[in-house]
């Protein structure tokens, strides 16, 4: 893999589990712009990249987890946000994969930590980090280094 791509992937390693970025085996990412059907557009782009690395069989868990990731950043960070300036990043979804991993992480404007919500049955939303949490081996977030605002929330999963 390239000296570029490995720098402009470098902040999605901060806070991650011991991977070495070296060893990479692919990694591909898309913008989603600022609509819920970009949550739609997110699925479609892991389905297509997860049949690419011949991964087709994890698909039903990682969309799960993108969707809610996806809907998080959209609906906390960039819907409901000011304006955003021309010094804010778009968000925008990452996936990598290792020899045995396979990391999602979706970036966005915010710089407010991600909140697992308390829902109860009724509820028709609070329980997205609840699913990533339930679907993926580990998640978690950082806040962007070297720029004004944002964070990077991700969800590893094993591969078999």
């Amino acid at each position: 893999m390239g000296t570029k791509v490995l720098t402009m992937l470098a902040p999605l390693w901060q806070g991650l589990p011991a991977v070495d970025p070296l060893a990479v085996s692919g990694s591909a990412s898309c913008a989603l712009p600022p609509r819920y059907e970009s949550v739609s557009g997110a699925r479609k782009f892991t389905r297509e990249t997860l049949h690419g690395w011949e991964l087709d069989e994890l698909f039903d868990g990682v969309a799960l987890v993108v969707s809610e990731l996806v809907t998080n950043a959209l609906r906390h960070a960039v819907l409901d946000a000011p304006a955003l300036g021309a010094d804010v990043l778009p968000a925008r979804l990452h996936l990598m994969r290792w020899s045995s991993r396979l990391v999602c992480a979706v970036r966005d404007p915010s710089d407010a930590s991600p909140v697992a919500g308390e829902a109860d049955s009724a509820a028709e939303s609070g329980r997205g980090l609840y699913l990533v949490d339930s679907f993926s081996d580990s998640w978690g977030w950082h806040p962007l280094s070297g720029t004004a605002h944002g964070k990077i929330v991700w969800a590893l999963f094993r591969l078999p």
